[in-house]
C-alpha cells in the first residue's frame, strides 16, 4: 500500500506540475500586480507522526494574505471575509489554487496528495486537547494537500470545525487497510477536489 500511494503521489505530480504550469505563471504574476510581497509563503506544519516522532515540514503555498498577515494578532484561524485575505487570494482560496505549489511536497516526500490536513504547530497543543485522538489520525500518515476533510467542509474557522474534519480524517485512514476501497475512496477525492476547483466552491 504504502509503494502504490507514493508511486502514485509522485506520478500525479508530476503531471499537475506540468499541465498546470501556465495557470501557475498567471497566479504568480497576478499576485504580485495585486499586492506587494512575495509570491509564495511557507509555513510550518505537523507532518507524519509514528509513537517515535513527529515531523514538522514547511508547506508552500501561493501567497493569498497580506505580507506579514499575522504581524500584529499572531497565529488565528482565517475568517470567511478576513480583511487579511488579498483580492486575488480570495480568487485563489475559493478554486483552491493557492495549494498548487504544494505538489513540490509531494515530490520532495513531505506530503502525499491525499491525506488528512497538516495542522500548525501553534494550535495543535490545543486541539489535541479539545478533541479525543485527535493526533492518532495522523499516525502513519503524510498530510494531504486535498483529502476527505477538505472536499467534505471548508477552511476551518474554530475548534469545532476542526472536530469535524479530524472525523473525516480518521474514516479515511480505516479504509487503508482495504486496497479495493482505498483505491476507490482515493480517486473519489480527487475527482471531488476537481469539481471544488472547477466550481469554485473552496471557503
Amino acid at each position: 500500500m504504502t509503494l502504490s500511494k507514493r508511486i502514485q503521489d509522485i506520478i500525479l505530480s508530476l503531471v499537475m506540475l506540468i499541465v498546470t504550469a501556465p495557470v501557475m505563471i498567471l497566479v504568480a504574476i497576478a499576485i504580485r500586480v495585486d499586492s506587494s510581497g512575495p509570491v509564495f509563503y511557507r509555513q510550518l506544519r505537523v507532518g507524519k507522526m509514528t509513537h517515535q516522532r513527529t515531523e514538522l515540514i514547511y508547506v508552500i503555498k501561493f501567497r493569498s494574505m497580506q505580507q506579514h498577515a499575522e504581524l500584529n494578532s499572531g497565529a488565528v484561524w482565517a475568517t470567511h471575509n478576513d480583511p487579511r485575505i488579498t483580492r486575488v487570494g480570495r480568487f485563489l482560496r475559493c478554486t483552491r489554487l493557492d495549494e498548487l505549489p504544494q505538489f513540490f511536497n509531494v515530490l520532495r516526500g513531505d506530503m502525499s496528495v491525499v491525506g488528512p490536513r497538516p495542522e500548525r504547530p501553534e494550535f495543535y497543543g490545543k486541539l489535541e486537547r479539545a478533541i479525543p485522538f485527535f493526533k492518532e489520525r495522523t499516525f502513519g500518515l503524510k498530510p494531504g494537500i486535498t483529502g476527505l476533510a477538505q472536499v467534505s467542509q471548508g477552511y476551518d474557522g474554530c475548534i469545532e470545525d476542526v472536530r469535524n474534519k479530524a472525523a473525516f480524517d480518521h474514516s479515511y485512514a480505516l479504509s487503508l487497510s482495504r486496497y479495493s476501497y482505498w483505491i476507490f475512496l482515493e480517486w473519489s477525492i480527487l475527482f471531488k477536489t476537481a469539481a471544488v476547483v472547477f466550481l469554485r466552491k473552496g471557503q
